[in-house]
């Protein structure tokens, strides 16, 4: 029986030992043998003993959204070396694509101990990490005559594909659950369960589609037209931090502009950290009052866009207002106090709520109203609370009611876009099942799921569901365990077998994830294998890179084309060619990027861009504008919204209003408003908990991705940030090691005392690799903060609302 690590503790060389009783292979790594042993291994195994020496390019493909570029120095089939892109003459524009030191770092992942080798079952209670290495025959059976069972007995609809973010930036080996192989294999076989949202951003999509009919924003690079620059808790430096990352658009255009930049965020983000004008602290979850207080200060000064406002949007005031709402129903009312409240929504009543103080949010609105154009922007943060959309639509009526919106050097209020060159994507076919449940509301499908219903739970395609979920696909992704809320119940849900009966995970490590698979696949890595990836978030240069196998496939690895192909032979010879297409990755890649070239007629041919290995492009239109085409003719240039126009007053969002079953402290309304919500600020539930936690990304991981690489870990180690304030009223000091801890569940972690951050706060770095014994105390000794937070969703999206949270700390 093999347990982690022992199972998969290999490196390139290793000396197979057989037990006589077992029967089963017990590894020894190399890795601490004398460098003279390593030399005589390499020769062995290398008959004429000679140094083959390459270069290939390569990219981090992890979904920090940043896409970068890395050359990988090879010798004798092992990376030894890492760097990035060199290309171009390193001007704005034509900048070089450089890796931070997460990407740099690849190889240590590559060359891991403990990466995955062989196909392993599981022998032990799920969750347990206990497994038994078979063949990849017996592991494709395995998968076949479950996946055909439980078709069989449950439905498609029993299947469910996993979010996943692992390989973000891949193509043919990208494991987004809806455009993934994974996902194509099961179109071909009658669908699955299929999901909307995203663990990143399910908020703020929904709710700028009620308000845009889409979800935009300005090119960061476009900042270099912008004479102010606000943001709602967008943090590139942290987020985004490579070269071909926001935050140097960010840099390089304000270097340009000048233009005063003001962060508005509960913690003093890197972003921040002395490049900006002004930090504002902010309670979470209250950002959505703060823009009501500004919007106080904009009407009664007479500092909207009056023309603006009756030209493009609908529900500004009543003479706007659509047929059908309420009289004084529209937004003027509702911020004078006019409206249902009688609340007038003054910079005194917001400073209540956020911890602003009054002179300072008088002071912000009078410089957003008189400075234009103004950037005015929102990071995924702050809809990432329980009221989200809510804040979402909130912070977007300050460029709405400044005239911002469609103008070079504005914004929607939404975060950033890209110009991108768009590599035709792999096919993943039609899905025969039409119902939809959100990505994050899986561990109450599994439980609940034929209580499940569109109006109380957000299910789409039909009014419920008719089966739990039985078999999940796990492909490339943390989110099964470590990634999803209070880790604590997921645990008790994932390890009843009776309830779903088939986990599968694809994976490169031993995850938290990873433990509770019934079968555990090895996969290869994006730089193992070849794929054409294109950029995501940047600024106005668009690229794609090359990728190609550093090394040979080792061990009993496989890449996710040949595992789905050969999974697709076991259901039927139908179903093979059907996925297949009669192609092989290599003739499909060149397949798809033969379609781009059809589009796109200036890009390099397939050999050409191989060599190259990276291929750039200035955006042709200079920056990408959101709604430009709509501001310059909203006649001939209509928004996907019913009226057409920028709905500031929702209709739709009344009907749902009217119509979903929601709980007593939840809102949804037609109106960006302030609500408070469950574990806000102003929660009873404060006297016990009196700390609010959210989360951010970490340097040393992109969400849990790299968070085994043991320099990344030292250079960025695990604390929970608090204020001076706070950390006295408990008598800890920076390096004490504290309990967090809620109803949820309970964590160790070192502290940081800090005036980075505002008091009454908390926040971790989201990501760390949860490690607790889930049979005994289930403390959390690896700081992972999903311990501790809820799977309740949000009322409209039903998306997660992964900082909505209220702890308490306490030195050890």
């Amino acid at each position: 029986m093999f347990t982690r690590p022992e199972a998969n503790r290999l490196s390139r060389r290793q000396f197979i030992q057989t037990s006589a009783t077992s029967g089963l292979a017990v590894a020894a790594s190399t890795l601490s043998l004398p460098f003279s042993i390593k030399i005589a291994l390499a020769a062995d195994d290398n008959c004429n003993a000679s140094v083959e020496e390459k270069t290939v390019w390569g990219t981090c493909s992890v979904n920090c959204h940043s896409r970068c570029a890395l050359r990988l120095h090879v010798r004798n089939n092992e990376v030894y070396q890492v760097e990035t892109d060199n290309t171009g003459d390193d001007s704005y524009g034509n900048q070089q694509v450089r890796a931070c030191l997460r990407g740099r770092s690849i190889r240590r992942r590559m060359n891991h101990p403990d990466r995955l080798n062989y196909p392993m079952k599981r022998v032990g209670a799920r969750g347990e990490g206990k497994f038994e290495r078979i063949s990849w025959d017996e592991a494709l059976e395995m998968m076949a005559s479950n996946l055909q069972r439980i078709v069989k007995t449950w439905g498609n609809e029993s299947v469910w594909i996993n979010y996943s973010s692992g390989i973000k930036g891949g193509n043919i080996t990208l494991c987004s659950p809806n455009n993934s192989l994974v996902s194509r294999l099961m179109n071909c076989y009658g669908g699955y369960l299929s999901q909307y949202g995203s663990y990143s951003q399910s908020q703020v999509t929904c709710a700028m589609t009620y308000t845009f009919g889409s979800n935009d924003g300005n090119s960061m690079s476009d900042i270099e037209n912008s004479k102010l620059v606000v943001l709602f808790g967008n943090n590139p430096a942290e987020t985004r931090m490579s070269g071909s990352g926001v935050t140097y658009y960010l840099s390089q255009a304000r270097e340009r502009s000048k233009a005063r930049m003001i962060v508005i965020d509960p913690r003093y983000t890197d972003t921040a950290a002395g490049r900006e004008d002004e930090w504002i602290p902010i309670r979470p979850g209250t950002d959505a009052a703060l823009a009501a207080g500004i919007a106080w200060v904009l009407i009664v000064e007479n500092l909207v866009d009056q023309a603006f406002l009756d030209t493009y949007c609908v529900g500004y005031d009543e003479t706007t207002l659509p047929k059908g709402a309420p009289e004084n129903g529209h937004y003027k009312a509702y911020i004078l106090g006019e409206g249902d409240d009688a609340t007038a929504k003054t910079p005194q009543w917001a400073s209540k709520i956020t911890g602003i103080p009054v002179e300072r949010i008088i002071k912000l609105a009078r410089e957003i109203g008189s400075t234009k154009p103004a950037f005015i922007s929102q990071g995924w943060g702050p809809q990432r609370q329980a009221n989200g959309e809510l804040t979402t639509r909130a912070i977007a009526m300050l460029p709405i009611l400044t005239g911002n919106v469609g103008i070079h050097g504005g914004n929607s209020g939404g975060r950033e876009t890209s110009y991108i060159l768009k590599m035709n994507a792999m096919p993943v076919l039609k899905n025969p099942v039409k119902t939809k449940i959100s990505c994050f509301s899986w561990t109450d499908a599994i439980v609940r799921g034929p209580q499940m219903t569109a109006l109380k739970d957000g299910v789409k395609g039909k009014d419920k569901l008719d089966v739990p979920i039985k078999f999940i696909w796990n492909y490339a992704g943390n989110t099964l365990v470590n990634q999803h809320s209070d880790i604590n119940r997921t645990h008790d849900i994932l390890q009843d077998t009776s309830k779903c009966e088939m986990i599968v995970v694809i994976e490169n490590f031993m995850t938290s994830s990873a433990k509770y698979a019934d079968l555990l696949l090895p996969d290869l890595m994006t730089v193992e294998q070849e794929d054409i990836i294109s950029n995501d978030y940047t600024g106005n240069m668009g690229y794609l890179i090359f990728s190609q196998p550093a090394t040979t496939p080792k061990f009993e690895r496989k890449p996710i084309y040949w595992i789905m192909g050969e999974l697709a032979k076991r259901l039927g010879p139908d179903i093979y060619q059907r996925f297949t297409e009669g192609r092989s990755q290599s003739e499909w890649l060149r397949y798809l990027y033969d379609q781009t070239r059809e589009k796109d007629t200036e890009l390099p041919e397939f050999e050409a861009l191989k060599a190259m290995g990276i291929y750039k492009r200035r955006d042709p239109k200079g920056h990408h504008v959101a709604y430009q085409k709509f501001r310059e003719d909203p006649q001939a240039n209509p928004l996907k919204t019913p009226s057409g126009k920028i709905e500031i007053y929702s209709s739709a969002l009344a009907d749902i209003a009217n119509t979903w079953q929601l709980e007593r402290d939840e809102t949804i309304s037609p109106l960006p408003v302030y609500a408070s919500t469950f574990e806000g600020w102003d929660d009873p539930l404060r006297k016990t908990y009196p700390l609010q936690m959210f989360g951010f990304h970490y340097k040393g991981r992109t969400h849990s991705s790299y968070g085994n690489v043991d320099v990344l870990a030292e250079a960025c180690r695990q604390e929970v940030w608090l204020n001076p304030i706070d950390a006295q009223k408990r008598g800890v000091k920076s390096g004490d090691e504290v309990r967090v801890f809620n109803t949820r569940g309970e964590l160790y972690v070192t502290v940081k005392v800090t005036p980075r951050i505002m008091p009454g706060v908390a926040a971790m770095g989201e990501g760390a690799w949860h490690q607790a014994n889930m049979w005994g105390d289930r403390i959390d000794h690896g700081a992972c903060m999903n311990t501790l937070t809820t799977q309740r969703p949000s009322p409209l999206a039903k998306g997660n609302p992964q900082h909505t949270n209220l702890v308490e700390i306490v030195k050890r």
